[in-house]
């Protein structure tokens, strides 16, 4: 059974001293957004998130690589599964957001997406179409700043 909650996580890379980010263009309905899904049974949010980036991009992601972000938002149930999948009391469900760099990025797309991007922060602003995306790529490019200009590093394991 479908757990109540969704994840969110942005795949980076840094590529010549920038940084990109991996964008994927769905199938089912046309908008950019990064890798989501909800999780099944008992999994745990990091446990959904090493499996969508499998299912979605075929790449093996180790849980230590996983960081969380601070940025959540609430979904509601029937824009997810079209009806009241955990009663009728269940409207809104939460989704959490992760970040993963990646050092291999051999990706093969399931038949969820229809292709995929590496781009550029300000690129990938323009073409997500949804603001928990948006607001969690600023959040993961304000850490990133920071790191870079050699504060402590402020991504964690959840």
């Amino acid at each position: 059974m479908r757990a109540p909650y969704q994840t969110l996580t942005i795949l980076y890379k840094k590529e010549n001293k920038q940084i990109k980010f991996a964008i994927f263009y769905r199938n089912s309905h046309p908008i950019w957004q990064f890798v989501s899904g909800g999780g099944e049974d008992n999994e745990t949010p990091i446990e959904t998130v090493v499996r969508e980036i499998k299912e979605e991009t075929s790449l093996i992601i180790d849980k230590n690589e996983i960081r969380q972000l601070d940025s959540r938002t609430t979904i509601p149930v029937l824009n997810i599964t079209g009806k009241y999948t955990w009663g009728d009391s269940v409207f809104v469900v939460p989704e959490y957001t992760f970040a993963v760099e990646l050092k291999k990025y051999d990706i093969k797309l399931s038949n969820e997406h229809k292709e995929y991007k590496w781009v550029e922060y300000n690129e990938a602003m323009e073409k997500l179409r949804y603001d928990s995306n948006k607001t969690a790529l600023w959040e993961l490019n304000q850490r990133l700043i920071k790191n870079k200009n050699g504060k402590k590093k402020i991504l964690s394991l959840m």
